[in-house]
């Protein structure tokens, strides 16, 4: 039995005793006339020009604002998108969906304004700040681009899938979903929506067209401590190869989710740290975020865990905890966010050099979660 198998009934009874909840993390008009981006003291763009390709665009969850991050300069340029953004997707339009607290913003990011704001259909109590705020978390698009798929965390319940129509900017279906549903993902070929519900244990699998459901639990460590358990899933990567979803525990283990059957292997990990964000690059090597011990002595400090297709794992330190991460298209540059979802977090990312493990730190926007290659 591992380190967190023996100690999970004493750290549940002192976290139920604090808190009931995860420990983890509208307008439908154009943006206003006057809300051109905010330009950044590092080589801001012009406003009239053109963004250049392989910028980076970050959701700032302290700032209200998505940057624009030039990986060797820093910030650029940052647009006003709505309050407490979480995460984003980048359609290859150019058009970046947004989920805030207040609604989905969409981004023109080849101009860098704000072209409209699409309210949530579903109440989610008083706009706010924080990681247990009521809005959009996870986000993603169809492969075709036709539609935006959104979580929308609804404090003190269940969570809810929207379904927006990314020509007519319209919500069209809503769909229940597990609790706090931190990230979504598609399949491959479209068919299939998977959204990670963080406070309840599980991924629910959403057929695109009926919009059925099913529900996988997805708890290595089981279930035990509910709302005060930190052993709970984050981020999910789908797996090109086999349509499997990757979801990492705690450094210690991999839950392979195959989303046909319901069933769940899990694998042995080593980074022995608390983890967040993951992502796939195109030669199959899974990139994964630690954000540090849950509490002191209980897990290693943050890193970036690069594990191989064969299981073999590297581990990049990194200084501070850090949210999640994107690669770049070359494969060979790690860009993680330093925003964090709770104390800890800085106004940056570490860019991580995969062939070296070596990073840097580069300043950029205001406590940046979501991250997307432009």
């Amino acid at each position: 039995m591992n380190r967190r198998a023996r100690g999970t009934r004493t750290v549940l009874v002192a976290l139920a005793a604090a808190t009931l909840l995860a420990a983890c993390a509208q307008d439908a008009a154009p943006s206003a006339p006057g809300a051109a981006p905010a330009p950044s003291a590092a080589s801001p763009l012009p406003a009239t020009a053109p963004t250049p390709q392989g910028l980076l665009l970050t959701a700032d969850f302290g700032g209200d604002t998505v940057t624009f991050v030039d990986p060797e300069r820093g910030a650029v340029a940052s647009v006003a998108v709505g309050r407490a953004p979480y995460a984003l997707a980048v359609g290859a339009d150019g058009r970046a969906w947004v989920a805030t607290a207040e609604g989905v913003a969409v981004v023109d990011t080849r101009t860098r304004v704000r072209v409209a704001r699409i309210p949530y259909r579903t109440a989610t109590g008083p706009v706010a700040d924080g990681e247990y705020r009521g809005g959009g978390m996870g986000i993603a698009l169809s492969p075709d681009g036709a539609r935006a798929y959104v979580g929308v965390n609804v404090p003190g319940t269940t969570g809810v899938l929207e379904v927006l129509d990314t020509a007519s900017r319209e919500v069209t279906a809503v769909v229940p979903v597990g609790r706090r549903p931190c990230d979504v993902d598609v399949s491959r070929d479209g068919a299939e929506v998977y959204v990670t519900g963080h406070d309840s244990f599980d991924v629910t699998v959403v057929a695109a067209g009926p919009l059925s459901t099913r529900r996988i639990e997805v708890a290595p460590y089981g279930t035990e401590g509910g709302l005060g358990s930190w052993l709970k899933p984050h981020y999910a990567a789908v797996r090109p190869s086999d349509g499997k979803l990757l979801l990492p525990f705690e450094g210690e283990r991999l839950a392979v989710v195959d989303p046909r059957t319901g069933r769940t292997a899990v694998e042995p990990m080593t980074a022995d740290t608390h983890q967040h964000g993951v992502a796939l690059t195109s030669d199959g090597r899974l990139l994964v975020v630690g954000t540090g011990a849950v509490r002191p002595g209980d897990g290693r400090g943050p890193s970036l865990t690069v594990r191989s297709p064969d299981g073999t794992e590297r581990l990049v330190p990194l200084e501070g905890p850090h949210e999640d991460v994107a690669v770049s298209r070359d494969g060979r540059t790690a860009y993680v966010t330093g925003g964090y979802t709770r104390d800890g977090h800085w106004n940056g990312i570490t860019v991580v050099d995969l062939d070296t493990g070596t990073a840097r730190r580069l300043p950029a926007g205001t406590r940046p979660l979501g991250i997307a290659v432009l």
